[in-house]
């Protein structure tokens, strides 16, 4: 990105101008999610949403934008080693400078997942459809919750095996012992495996065989 005052460059996934009179400064991040529209205004009913500016209709990315990417080489190097694709999307966490990567494919596959990153226990979920994803910390006070999905109910609901508290996909306790307790959100991003792996070299990997798990 470049900003309009100086000119400086600044990358996007961290922050950081990397050229120009700000050169080494870092933006503060602020807390956000990539979420489906349907689940936003759900949450939100009176929130605002921002219209595209006519003005500008060519400058906007086309409907179709994610897909020409997936068709284009990538320019970091790639290990023949990985055991994914440069463009497998994934969800990536870092927590106390401890970075780790989720298939999104793995991750609907088996809703919700329980991992620690950093000594923080997670618990991550997505939407039914697979392609909302979030993370909270399953730490309340001293205690560690272990949660599971409710597999016969529609919506996104969990039970956590320490109280049977009910959870909802806002991390928020519907029902049971802990009502209206909420867990901690947790920042994911989602990033295709290239682009996680060149900001995070030293990432683990998220494996659902405990014995390989990293």
């Amino acid at each position: 990105m470049q900003d309009e005052e100086t000119g400086s460059w600044w990358q996007q996934v961290t922050g950081i101008s990397i050229q120009g009179p700000l050169k080494g400064h870092h933006l503060e991040p602020v807390y956000w999610e990539e979420v489906q529209y349907v689940i936003w205004k759900k949450e939100y009913p009176l929130g605002l949403v921002l219209q595209r500016d006519a003005k500008f209709k060519e400058d906007y990315a086309p409907a179709d934008w994610e897909k020409k990417m997936a068709s284009q080489k990538t320019v970091t190097p790639v290990n023949p080693r990985d055991q994914w694709e440069p463009r497998h999307l994934v969800a990536g966490i870092k927590i106390r400078n401890r970075a780790k990567a989720y298939s999104m494919q793995i991750l609907k596959e088996h809703n919700p997942i329980q991992d620690i990153v950093g000594g923080v226990p997670l618990l991550l979920l997505t939407d039914r459809e697979g392609r909302t994803v979030r993370c909270f910390k399953r730490t309340l006070g001293q205690q560690d919750l272990d949660l599971y999905r409710k597999t016969k109910e529609e919506s996104m609901i969990l039970i956590d095996s320490q109280t049977g508290s009910a959870w909802d996909f806002t991390g928020t306790a519907l029902d049971g012992p802990l009502r209206g307790k909420k867990l901690e959100r947790i920042q994911v991003l989602l990033d295709y495996w290239f682009d996680w792996k060149f900001y995070n070299p030293e990432t683990g990997i998220f494996n659902l065989d405990p014995l390989v798990n990293r």
